[in-house]
């Protein structure tokens, strides 16, 4: 299928970019990782567990922005506001211009993301898909993606994941570079300013249309510990 043969050439342009990128922003990595340390003497990279391609766990780096490590989650409102008194000054400044993803550069050249895809949520919601939702863990997950560029933090769970499932269906060259564009758009501008709500119409049609276009893969069926289907 031609969305599979795109995802393959796609991981080799995505390790070279990574690789690119990497050597590019080293320098503001490295202020970065000074400030944070210098501002409270604690770990520089947050790292946490989170499910990515077929199911399977993989660690996940970014700069630490937050006061302490072991923060309360609460996976039904897990978005993290600018007035959220457990982040730290530096922290709010790398939060706003999305500079504390940058370690996840790192996780391209591990194999474990690419620049562009669904995002990796925590474990936490992994019991919470419906069978069809799972075709994003089809492929690998990306840096940033479609629900980051149609609203994000404001969105729902649910729109979050129809957006991811939407991009497997349609991945191209051509939607990548917009995904790009839009993001940096909205990293001048705001979530909010691209905020698209998904309708219950769209969210059956997609439904519909992920049945009949891609199938998950065994591994993806086995890591969430269902019984694939019989050929």
């Amino acid at each position: 299928m031609m969305i599979r043969f795109y995802l393959k050439i796609k991981y080799i342009l995505d390790f070279i970019l990574a690789l690119i990128g990497i050597i590019v922003t080293s320098p503001v990595m490295a202020i970065v990782a000074i400030a944070i340390k210098a501002e409270d003497g604690g770990h520089v990279l947050l790292k946490q567990q989170r499910t990515g391609k077929f199911g399977r766990k993989f660690t996940c780096y970014k700069f630490r922005s937050m006061k302490g490590e072991n923060v309360t989650f609460d996976k039904h409102s897990p978005v993290i506001r600018d007035n959220n008194p457990n982040l730290t000054k530096v922290g709010k400044f790398i939060r706003k211009f999305k500079i504390d993803e940058l370690p996840q550069l790192v996780n391209i050249l591990k194999g474990d993301m690419c620049l562009i895809g669904p995002r990796p949520l925590l474990p936490a919601y992994d019991n919470e898909y419906e069978v069809w939702e799972l075709i994003k863990f089809e492929m690998r997950p990306g840096i940033t993606g479609l629900s980051q560029v149609c609203g994000n933090g404001y969105l729902t769970i649910k729109a979050r994941k129809y957006y991811d499932s939407w991009y497997i269906l349609h991945a191209s060259p051509v939607l990548d570079t917009v995904i790009f564009f839009k993001t940096i758009a909205v990293l001048l501008a705001g979530e909010r300013k691209f905020l698209r709500h998904v309708t219950p119409e769209e969210y059956e049609q997609l439904k519909n249309d992920v049945g009949k276009k891609l199938k998950l893969s065994k591994q993806t069926y086995q890591n969430f510990g269902l019984t694939p289907p019989e050929e």
